[in-house]
C-alpha cells in the first residue's frame, strides 16, 4: 500500500482480487466481494495450490498485481474471472503503441484461449497518483491506459475486457470534510477529469482503495465505531444525510467528485478494503473478525450500499495472504494484511455469504513446510555484547513487525525478543544453518517457541525453489536412464 496523506475520513488506500459469489438465504439476491492477493512474500505457494483453495471456497473472482505467466496461466479452464496488472515502474513504456500492443499479444492473447484465462480487467498501475509520489507517474499513466484499452479494442477483445487505473482514496478530498463537498484532489483535478470521462466511453469501472482502518491508526481522536458498521457511536451529518460509518462517506465522496466531472453514473469498483490483524493496537484478529462480519452482513443486503448509490456494490478485500516483504514505512501492519496465514491458513471465521454463519474458510492444501526446527537465542553462552547489532540485522532482513507495541509478540520478555528475532531471519533464510549463528548466540531447536498469541513460524518451502529442486531431480533421472540405456 502507498503512503497517503491523511484526511478526515482517511482517504487512504492500497493490490489481487477474488470474486465470491455466494446465494442469501432467500435464494434471491448475490454478495460480491473480492480480496486481493499480493505477491510481496519471500516465500510463495504453488499457483495451482492457492487457485485450488480459492476453488474450494467458491472464490470466482481474481484479481492480480502483475501478469506473471506462471501465475496467470495457473486460472486456465477455471472459469475465474481475472484481473492482470501493469505496475507503476512500467507505465512510461506504455507511452508508445506499439508496446501495448505487443503486451497485449503476450499478455491476453495468449491466455485467453478456448479453455483459457477469463482475464476482466487490465489494471493499469497501481494508485499512481499518490499525493506521496510527488507527480512521479502523472504524466505516463494516462497515456498507458489509453494505448492499453486501444490495443484490446484492436485485438477484439473491448468489449469484454476493459483497463482502469487502481486509485488510491486521496485523488479526492473534501473542503470541509463532507461527502457533498467532494472533488478531485486541486492539483490533478483537470488529468482526473480526463480519465473519468475516458473511462465512461469505454464503459471501464473506476477503481478505489479505501481504508477505513487507516482512519483509526492514524487519527487518534477519530470515532472508534465510525470505522466499523455496527452504527451506535458517532454519525455524520451531510445536509440530511446521515453517516453512521467512515466506508460509506468515503465512497459517497467520491461520487460527488465524478458527479462534478460530468459523469455521474460511472461504476466504482472498491478494488481494496480490510484490516489487518497485527502490527498495531487496533490490528488484531478480533477487531478485523468484528469489520469484515459488518461489511459481509452489509453487502449481503442488496438494498444497502451507500447513501447516494443504494443497492450492489462491488468490493474486494485486501488481503489473500500476509505478504513479509511489504514496505513497513505506512506502519508495522502493512504486513499482516492477509485474512489467511503466509502458509494459506485462515486467521479467523468468516461468513463470505454474510448471513452470520461463521466458520473457517478452506486452508491451501499440500503446503510443503521446512523442518520443523527454530533458531532462538542461547542463554547458556551468557553473552549479549553483541546481540542488539545481531538483533538489529535480523529484523532487517526478517519481519520483526509482531514485535510491536500493542502486536501479537509484545509481551515477550527480553531473551523472547531475541529468539523471535533470530527466528524470523533463520526462516526467510530458508533455516540455513548460518543463518542461526549470530555470533555463537543463536541454536537451533526442535521445541516450538511459541508462545500465547504468538506464533513463532515454521516457513514454507518456496515454490520456485521446489519446482527448480524438482526439474533438476527429473533432469538428473533422465540422464541416469538415457545412460543405461546407451550402456
Amino acid at each position: 500500500m502507498g503512503q497517503a496523506e491523511t484526511l478526515m475520513w482517511g482517504f487512504l488506500s492500497c493490490i489481487c482480487v477474488l470474486w465470491v459469489s455466494a446465494a442469501t438465504s432467500n435464494a434471491a439476491e448475490t454478495i460480491s466481494l473480492g480480496v486481493n492477493w499480493g505477491g510481496m512474500s519471500s516465500h510463495h505457494m504453488l499457483p495451482s495450490t492457492v487457485v485450488e483453495m480459492i476453488k474450494a471456497n467458491g472464490i470466482k473472482k481474481v484479481k492480480l498485481f502483475e501478469s506473471d505467466n506462471w501465475t496467470v496461466k495457473a486460472f486456465a479452464g477455471t472459469d475465474i474471472e481475472v484481473m492482470v496488472a501493469i505496475p507503476n515502474d512500467k507505465l512510461a513504456h506504455f507511452g508508445k503503441y506499439d508496446h501495448a500492443k505487443d503486451w497485449v499479444q503476450q499478455n491476453i492473447s495468449q491466455h485467453i484461449k478456448d479453455g483459457g484465462v477469463n482475464i476482466k480487467y487490465v489494471a493499469v498501475g497501481n494508485e499512481p497518483f499518490l499525493s506521496a509520489y510527488n507527480g512521479s507517474n502523472l504524466k505516463t499513466t494516462f497515456p498507458a491506459l489509453q494505448n492499453i484499452q486501444r490495443a484490446l479494442n484492436e485485438h477484439g477483445y473491448g468489449d469484454k475486457i476493459k483497463a482502469s487505473i487502481p486509485q488510491n482514496a486521496d485523488v479526492y478530498e473534501s473542503a470541509n470534510d463532507t461527502p457533498s463537498e467532494g472533488q478531485f484532489r486541486s492539483d490533478i483535478k483537470d488529468l482526473m477529469h480526463q480519465i473519468v470521462k475516458f473511462l465512461h466511453d469505454n464503459n471501464a469501472p473506476f477503481i478505489v482503495n479505501i481504508y477505513p482502518f487507516l482512519s483509526l491508526y492514524q487519527n487518534p481522536n477519530f470515532p472508534f465505531e465510525l470505522a466499523f458498521f455496527d452504527g451506535g457511536g458517532k454519525s455524520i451529518n451531510d445536509k440530511g444525510v446521515q453517516y453512521t460509518n467512515v466506508f460509506d462517506a468515503n465512497y459517497d465522496t467520491l461520487v460527488w467528485a465524478l458527479t462534478k466531472a460530468g459523469v455521474p453514473n460511472l461504476k466504482i469498483v472498491v478494488g481494496e478494503i480490510g484490516w489487518p490483524t497485527d502490527g498495531n493496537k487496533f490490528a488484531t484478529v478480533g477487531l478485523a473478525k468484528k469489520f469484515y462480519s459488518g461489511l459481509l452482513k452489509k453487502m449481503a443486503s442488496s438494498k444497502k450500499g451507500t447513501p447516494l448509490r443504494p443497492g450492489h456494490l462491488d468490493v474486494y478485500l485486501f488481503s489473500l495472504f500476509d505478504e513479509d516483504q511489504k514496505s513497513i514505512a505506512p506502519g508495522p501492519f502493512e504486513r499482516h494484511w492477509g485474512i489467511f496465514r503466509y502458509d494459506g491458513k485462515p486467521k479467523f471465521a468468516m461468513d463470505l455469504t454474510g448471513q452470520g454463519q461463521e466458520k473457517y474458510l478452506i486452508a491451501a492444501q499440500g503446503v510443503q513446510y521446512l523442518t520443523k526446527q527454530w533458531c532462538v537465542f542461547n542463554k547458556e553462552q551468557n553473552k549479549t555484547d553483541t546481540v542488539p547489532d545481531d538483533l538489529s540485522y535480523a529484523c532487517s532482513l526478517g519481519d520483526c513487525t509482531a514485535l510491536g507495541y500493542g502486536s501479537s509478540c509484545n509481551h515477550l520478555d527480553y531473551y523472547g525478543n531475541i529468539s523471535y528475532a533470530y527466528n524470523m531471519y533463520f526462516q526467510i533464510q530458508d533455516q540455513d544453518v548460518q543463518a542461526c549463528d549470530f555470533h555463537g548466540t543463536g541454536m537451533l531447536t526442535t521445541v516450538n517457541a511459541s508462545t500465547g498469541s504468538c506464533l513463532f513460524p515454521v516457513q514454507i518451502e518456496n515454490a520456485g525453489k521446489r519446482v527448480q529442486l524438482m526439474s533438476l531431480t527429473s533432469m538428473v533421472l533422465l540422464s541416469f536412464f538415457v545412460g543405461l540405456a546407451l550402456y
